[in-house]
């Protein structure tokens, strides 16, 4: 008897999804909380798993179709997985026994490949060269897998073939090939809440450097300690959570944002630091953080990269957020301008770290010196109040031992 097996039950602020990809095929055999397909959101991607040991009987919703909150996508049959994986035939199974009896007679010569109808079904309907496939079964004979990767596997169409042999490109000519693919929904998302960001803000940038030797000396003088106390490194970051925190806390205008006509100041720091994954940015939000220890903050910023790495947030770890934080140096990047998180009212943009001259105390030192970026809407911010929290930011860094004491 089938199971339904139907899509996640989205958030309210989530109204449908796209089956990014089915981990398994029909006929496929599945163990309990096996992923059998993702779904992508604007915001994450969730994860259906086989409810028990069973085979995926029937896909009802293919790739690329929209889905609704808990709506039937495919259907599942109960079966213990004590079997192969593909039931085979019995014309495969008399090739086998054949096969078999051969090489217990010591027969030299091999006896000639043949596939299970299966194989001569798929050869036949998609007009298939056996030549052009390399089989992965028993003395290379080919398997129904093998036909369904090659047939899944991407094709590019050589748009030379037309030409005529005249105006044919030198063999020595590179390949110009091309590749048109949908763009996926959360690249989607993220192009259209940046164009709108672009479009609906007076958005202004404001540039700082800080010096981090204090910073790093501190890194190094109780890294080690630091780590044996709380499991995790002594980063860089845990220090821009905290010192954006205090800075929020004297300039409480940077920490609102704008609802209609109405302006809303939040009376908590909720800061979202942005993550780079494979499907786009996500920005995980560190709740309350004005009430964490930097050990805190630094767990915490390792369990959302964790995270994101393996596609495991969740939209309520990415909802809400005061303020946020984006580290373009662990790229390389020298001098960035970032784009609002709408909508919050300002977002701060770490960049790469450079041993630079600079003059202090009238003396020519070399520093490890860092660009700070704040992007901020003016129609809330001033450029008075947007500078003075950047410079905050950039005193607490300098002298860290503020952030202990809460100044």
């Amino acid at each position: 008897m089938s199971t339904e097996i139907k899509s996640p039950t989205f958030p309210e602020s989530v109204a449908d999804g796209t089956i990014a990809n089915w981990v398994k095929k029909e006929g496929d055999y599945v163990k309990q909380d096996e992923v059998i397909a993702e779904i992508e959101t604007d915001k994450v991607v969730l994860e259906v798993v086989a409810p028990f040991d069973g085979v995926v009987s029937k896909v009802l919703k293919p790739a690329g179709e929209t889905v609704l909150s808990a709506e039937l996508i495919a259907e599942f049959t109960k079966e213990k997985i004590d079997q192969p994986s593909k039931a085979p035939d019995n014309e495969a199974i008399g090739e086998v026994e054949k096969e078999e009896v051969a090489e217990n007679s010591n027969e030299i010569k091999e006896p000639p490949l043949k596939h299970g109808p299966a194989v001569k079904k798929l050869l036949k309907e998609h007009d298939l060269n056996e030549d052009d496939i390399k089989g992965s079964g028993k003395n290379g004979r080919l398997t129904k897998a093998d036909l369904v990767n090659h047939l899944d596997a991407p094709v590019i169409e050589d748009e030379h073939k037309s030409v005529s042999s005249s105006a044919s490109l030198s063999s020595s000519s590179p390949e110009r090939s091309e590749e048109r693919v949908p763009m996926s929904r959360l690249r989607s998302t993220i192009a259209n809440r940046l164009l709108t960001v672009k479009q609906e803000t007076a958005m202004l940038t404001t540039f700082n450097e800080v010096d981090l030797k204090p910073v790093k000396d501190m890194r190094v003088k109780y890294g080690d300690d630091f780590q044996a106390e709380h499991g995790v490194k002594l980063g860089f970051m845990g220090f821009f959570v905290l010192a954006a925190v205090q800075a929020l806390k004297k300039f409480p205008v940077v920490n609102a944002s704008i609802d209609g006509s109405d302006i809303v100041y939040h009376g908590y720091q909720d800061i979202g630091v942005a993550v780079s994954t494979d499907r786009g940015l996500v920005v995980p939000v560190i709740r309350d953080a004005g009430s964490l220890r930097i050990a805190d903050v630094e767990k915490s910023i390792l369990d959302f990269s964790d995270k994101a790495r393996h596609g495991k947030l969740s939209i309520s770890e990415m909802q809400g957020g005061t303020f946020t934080i984006s580290n373009g140096g662990v790229f390389g990047s020298l001098l960035s301008t970032p784009i609002l998180n709408a909508p919050q009212t300002a977002i701060l943009g770490m960049h790469t770290i450079q041993d630079r001259p600079v003059a202090i105390d009238g003396e020519i030192v070399i520093r490890p010196m860092m660009y700070l970026a704040l992007s901020y809407d003016h129609r809330l911010l001033d450029g008075k109040e947007a500078v003075s929290f950047l410079i905050a930011i950039k005193d607490q860094l300098e002298s860290p031992e503020k952030l202990l004491l809460n100044l």
